[in-house]
């Protein structure tokens, strides 16, 4: 069992580690090189960046991260088991292997697993903790959406690569993508993630319906990713 990270350096050595280990060939290697570099983005830029809400977006990402690190594990080398709470990260950890999907299709599925699912629970996790609650008047809010254009900027250039110079690198040739792509959009996932805090926030005295609404986000979530992991094909 790989140590609990709790801090965004032990989170950055965490996703580098797995870079490193990682073949070409196993999908779930090119979302977490997409988590890399918008957590090293972040991690450059967070520090000389004013913060209404000091130490929230760190606390946010260990949370964050390890959700995923959590899903990592419990795979393994294959797919999630059949009894792993979340559906969100299944239909990448079952594609991991398969042919026929572009690396930046791997990697927008977990992207679509991690923000439309897990970043709601980091959100309430993490302001449960700090004793505030996730509102859009919250100096918390302000902060998490400060940094919204650079995650953008960061995601933009690594799926450019990823749908270009990376392919050229590993000498594939896929049918286009554009369409699989143009449906993601990391800016309205994030505010989408934040008003989904918001609604699990508010059914905390409804333990019943909390677990349904999660429940239903989390099936949600992993229809979307099996959308997003249709296979392309190798273009002749």
């Amino acid at each position: 069992m790989t140590p609990a990270v709790s801090t965004v350096a032990e989170v950055l050595e965490r996703l580098e580690e797995i870079d490193r280990a990682l073949p070409p060939s196993d999908g779930v290697k090119w979302f977490n090189k997409l988590y890399l570099e918008v957590t090293q983005q972040v991690a450059a830029s967070v520090p000389g960046h004013h913060q209404a809400a000091p130490g929230f977006l760190e606390a946010l990402d260990v949370a964050f991260g390890s959700l995923y690190f959590d899903a990592f594990e419990a795979a393994g080398s294959g797919a999630l088991p059949a009894a792993y709470p979340f559906h969100a990260w299944k239909p990448l950890f079952e594609a991991r292997s398969a042919t026929g999907i572009a690396p930046v299709q791997f990697a927008l599925a977990g992207m679509n697993a991690h923000i439309n699912h897990d970043l709601a629970i980091g959100i309430c996790d993490v302001c449960a903790a700090r004793g505030t609650e996730p509102r859009d008047d919250t100096p918390e809010h302000e902060d998490y959406e400060s940094i919204n254009a650079l995650i953008a900027k960061a995601e933009k250039k690594t799926k450019t690569w990823m749908m270009t110079g990376l392919l050229k690198e590993l000498d594939l040739v896929f049918n286009p993508v554009d369409d699989v792509v143009a449906v993601w959009n990391i800016e309205k996932a994030r505010a989408a993630a934040w008003v989904s805090a918001e609604v699990i926030w508010s059914l905390r005295g409804l333990p019943p319906l909390r677990k349904d609404y999660e429940e239903m986000n989390d099936q949600v979530v992993g229809f979307a990713g099996r959308a997003l992991l249709t296979p392309v094909g190798l273009a002749g």
